[in-house]
């Protein structure tokens, strides 16, 4: 094949990460390793742009491939007659509506998780700083004012509540038991504890449960309830697993000790902010998965997957591949 026949077919990429966003979710190296396999279009704004704002920065791109801020949906995909692939560089794919890409025959995919490590070393943090009163204290001396000294709660022997018991959960619970805690575990999908035991049970109870519709306020009065008195709760899954209304009167009232969200009803799932502002909550920005290590995992997992598309594959991580009949009726594209 002639050099300018293969340089004319190559793919056209559109990436939506803006600028401050690109550094820290997509990265250099993996920006050059996508460039081997594509024609990039990069994003050249702060903002990741959305619905048609998106479909017309990816005119005539073949591909997409979004950063949280620029979702999936139905407004975008009817208006790009030319894309076949939008490529979620996240697991969380809840932004993109994968009905209305399917009837496009647009295919969708995910990243893997390169974050189980990043986000269970994060619930650890939080665990030893509400443990013992690392932040309050903080707080009190930037204040100008001296701590109250308290007891703390030790970890070892502690129990552990888990909520939630995938890839995360197990790697969190390995770090537990290696400081010597009880780790007790429940899934909604299934476990090996009744939730009831893990609430009533755990000095600590970590959500990492799954975002569907059935957990949505998997955390509610009635569960807040059930935990220990003076037990401490954590979030690092979804804002909309907890009922927030709920999580605020567990804690004016006493029963809830303390708690720590990385996640939140805020927009880009950040927390709540009347939450985060309170003095027994720590608050993250949404920055579990947040390293560079779990950060370029997931870009590469893209690049990956345009390399497999560039070379006429089906990607890992396709979620909806029998119905991406527009990789089928491009000539370059022939997955099986």
């Amino acid at each position: 094949m002639p050099r300018a026949r293969v340089q004319s077919s190559r793919m056209k990429v559109y990436l939506s990460h803006g600028t401050l966003s690109f550094p820290g979710y997509f990265g250099e190296r993996a920006l050059a390793a996508l460039r081997e396999h594509a024609e990039v279009i990069p994003n050249p704004s702060e903002d990741e742009p959305r619905d048609e704002a998106l479909a017309q920065a990816a005119a005539g791109c073949d591909a997409i491939i979004a950063y949280r801020g620029s979702p999936g949906s139905a407004a975008t995909f009817e208006r790009t007659p030319q894309l076949k692939a939008f490529l979620r560089c996240a697991v969380d794919i809840s932004t993109v509506d994968v009905e209305a890409a399917s009837r496009h025959g647009i295919l969708v995919t995910r990243a893997t998780p390169g974050f189980v490590d990043a986000v269970a070393e994060l619930a650890l943090g939080f665990m030893v700083d509400l443990a013992r009163g690392v932040s309050r204290s903080v707080q009190d001396y930037r204040a100008g004012r001296m701590p109250e000294v308290r007891p703390g709660l030790q970890l070892s022997g502690a129990t552990l509540g888990l909520v939630g018991y995938g890839r995360i959960a197990r790697r969190l619970a390995d770090l537990a038991r290696a400081l010597g805690m009880r780790v007790l575990a429940h899934d909604p999908m299934g476990g090996t504890h009744a939730l009831e035991e893990v609430l009533s049970s755990a000095d600590i109870v970590v959500c990492l449960a799954l975002s569907t519709p059935e957990t949505r306020h998997l955390m509610n009065a009635a569960r807040f309830g059930a935990m220990r008195r003076g037990a401490f709760f954590i979030n690092l899954s979804r804002g909309e697993l907890v009922d927030e209304a709920a999580l605020e009167a567990a804690l004016d009232s006493g029963h809830l000790a303390g708690a720590a969200l990385d996640v939140g009803s805020d927009p880009d799932q950040m927390p709540n902010p009347r939450l985060a502002a309170r003095a027994d909550v720590i608050a993250t920005p949404h920055l579990g998965g947040l390293t560079p290590a779990a950060a370029e995992h997931q870009a590469m997992d893209t690049v990956r997957q345009i390399a497999a598309l560039a070379a006429g594959r089906m990607p890992e991580g396709a979620v909806n591949p029998e119905r991406a009949h527009r990789l089928r009726a491009d000539g370059r594209f022939s997955p099986a």
